[in-house]
């Protein structure tokens, strides 16, 4: 189990799922992902529910993350994956 960039996928891992053009779709922590398969694969859930405050020092707008993936050339799948 892999990851679009390649590095190793473990249950509990935190991550953030890439949707179409490279937006976010969501983020939270890896669940009930079985080796063997990179697509389809596993169950997400959701880190936070309730209202939390945010230090807009410490935060990036999902749109300007979608853009330094783009530039790291990780907005799309890779061939074979």
């Amino acid at each position: 189990m892999h990851y679009r960039n390649g590095r190793e996928a473990k249950n509990g891992d935190t991550i953030v799922s890439i949707g179409a053009e490279g937006k976010i779709n969501g983020f939270g922590v890896l669940y009930n992902a079985v080796p063997g398969s990179d697509y389809c694969n596993g169950s997400i859930a959701p880190l936070h529910t309730g209202t939390m405050g945010a230090c807009l020092c410490d935060c990036l707008h999902f749109d300007d993350l979608a853009a330094i993936l783009a530039e790291k050339g990780l907005d799309k799948r890779t061939s074979g994956m």
